[in-house]
């Protein structure tokens, strides 16, 4: 299999992304768009598939030896090279007409992410990383007049001055998450969404830490500087491949904490959590969910 060097693999993901972003702009629509329930009782539209379907077309044009994860066609071909891609993120937003949402690519070799990019279209914004090289923010379309700007986490470096995003609320999480966020909760000097996380009351106006943020991944938040740290409580790959570049080479931190129920990138059946987080902060962090899993 030939190799491919890694600015090359980069433009391919912006490619990706441009094509993704055009497909989406065709569907979107600020009164709401059509979608369908899956098994688990997330939102589809028509626009997560044929985003996935275009991407993956496009990648075994470009590196037909490469393998592929997508959210709605699971996992194709068995190579070292895996590209990872959420087609929508966020496609509840997407479904409701409002603009906080996006796609996500990463490329993994073996077990390491080498490159993530997230586009907003609707955000106008487009946040990348490729190893060694920073991460970036830039307006879009890529050809905006503004230069991209590097990315950098905050430096928080006390676990009871930081705020910390929490993502999904109480009343979705199984008791031993909730138990978790709550800790954090009751440890940090403030949560996003700022709830009860001993709540299990259902509600409506909960929204995810990057609502009104222009944002669309609670990680984001990290790496731009916006909060100290955010925790996933489950999740597939595809939403979290793509931001651990990101975060890690804005100067932060990623962990896996799902104690082998999902770990790697290339897993495709169990939920992930993952912890993004400004550096100073991660091993405090770590500490509390060690204390909670004894």
């Amino acid at each position: 299999m030939p190799s491919h060097d890694a600015q090359a693999d980069l433009e391919l993901a912006h490619q990706l992304a441009d094509h993704a972003d055009a497909i989406a702009a065709g569907h979107f629509s600020p009164g709401g768009v059509a979608w369908r329930a899956k098994a688990d009782g997330s939102p589809v539209t028509a626009a997560d598939c044929e985003i996935e379907q275009a991407i993956r077309t496009l990648i075994k044009q470009a590196r037909p030896g490469d393998a592929f994860l997508g959210e709605e066609s699971g996992g194709h071909g068995d190579a070292r090279r895996r590209w990872i891609v959420d087609a929508i993120d966020g496609t509840a937003s997407f479904a409701a007409g409002e603009a906080e949402w996006g796609t996500l690519i990463a490329l993994a070799d073996g077990g390491a992410v080498r490159l993530g990019v997230v586009t907003a279209a609707e955000c106008g914004r487009r946040w990348w990383a490729a190893r060694g090289s920073g991460a970036w923010v830039a307006g879009l379309p890529r050809v905006s007049a503004a230069p991209a700007a590097r990315l950098a986490v905050t430096a928080a470096a006390e676990l009871g001055d930081a705020t910390i995003g929490i993502w999904p609320p109480p009343a979705r999480l199984n008791p031993r998450d909730r138990r978790l966020a709550a800790e954090l909760a009751a440890r940090a000097r403030t949560t996003v969404p700022a709830v009860d996380w001993h709540d299990t009351t259902p509600s409506a106006a909960v929204r995810k830490p990057s609502t009104g943020s222009g944002t669309c991944h609670g990680a984001l938040l990290v790496a731009t500087g916006q909060i100290d740290a955010f925790l996933l409580l489950g999740a597939g790959p595809w939403d979290v491949a793509a931001l651990v570049p990101i975060v890690e080479e804005a100067g932060g931190a990623y962990s896996d904490l799902s104690d082998g129920r999902s770990g790697d990138a290339q897993n495709t059946q169990n939920a992930q959590t993952a912890l993004f987080s400004a550096s100073a902060l991660h091993q405090q962090i770590l500490d509390v969910v060690a204390d909670g899993a004894e």
